[in-house]
């Protein structure tokens, strides 16, 4: 079993289960509990669980604290930056237009500053953005069939794959967890990535939204390769070393409103 796999289930095991224990887990999954150990450090990193003696917890089930509390900050500054990037992405579209979102919020930004726009095409995954641009009669929006993810607004699977083969799109507009120069841009779940690789399969050309606290992460599967990507947009925020890293690709850097 790959390693993105068996995390799928670990975390599968841990919203059923509300806990997962490692020697059980090496039985059940057929590893070595060396392997497993390593899964739930790095699982940990990002964000996914919290370990503990000989296992490991959802992560919602840590007590809040101080550095809760800044997370909770971080994250009012992130939207910020998100909605920058939005704005400077919206630059890219043009009237006649067919482009393609994906269900991240921060593509989703990029459909509230499009929603005054004329004569576009839009399809996506992303229920918000689809609700948010279908106020406009002169977009057309096509909304990608799939399962709708629990507590989130995004379509998963690849039951929209016939729609994706039949749409040649002018731009597909993409965020992630993290991005990577060696991985590309990585997400955790392998459905969100496999139906990102089918929209970036009929574009023309890829417009990656990143902000800067996802440079140089990683998650476990990726969407888009480096090669494939045309253009990133991120904030003034951005390492310049890590940014010096990246060649072949557009840099645009969106710059916060005075």
């Amino acid at each position: 079993m790959f390693a993105p796999h068996r995390r799928e289930q670990i975390v599968q095991l841990l919203q059923q289960h509300k806990q997962v224990i490692v020697k059980d887990l090496a039985r059940q999954l057929n590893v070595s509990e060396g392997t497993l150990r390593a899964d739930l450090r790095q699982m940990e990193e990002e964000g996914l669980l919290e370990r503990t003696h000989g296992g490991a917890v959802p992560v919602r089930a840590k007590k809040p604290s101080f550095q809760d509390l800044r997370m909770t900050s971080r994250s009012e500054l992130n939207a910020e930056l998100k909605q920058v990037i939005g704005k400077k992405a919206a630059e890219l579209v043009h009237q006649g237009q067919c482009i393609l979102l994906d269900a991240s919020s921060t593509v989703l930004e990029l459909a509230k500053a499009l929603v005054d726009c004329d004569y576009l095409t839009v399809v996506t995954n992303g229920v918000e953005a689809a609700l948010t641009l279908n106020r406009n009669p002169r977009i057309n929006v096509i909304l990608v069939g799939g399962v709708l993810r629990p507590g989130s607004g995004s379509v998963e699977g690849v039951l929209g794959r016939t729609i994706l083969e039949e749409i040649h799109a002018d731009l597909f507009f993409t965020s992630s967890l993290g991005f990577t120069v060696e991985e590309g841009m990585t997400d955790f779940s392998l459905y969100e990535a496999e139906l990102k690789k089918l929209m970036a399969a009929n574009a023309s050309k890829i417009v990656a939204l990143l902000d800067h606290t996802k440079l140089g992460r990683r998650s476990i599967a990726t969407s888009v390769q480096t090669r494939a990507v045309h253009t990133i947009i991120t904030d003034e925020g951005a390492d310049p070393a890590f940014l010096r890293r990246i060649t072949g690709i557009e840099l645009l850097v969106a710059e916060s409103a005075e």
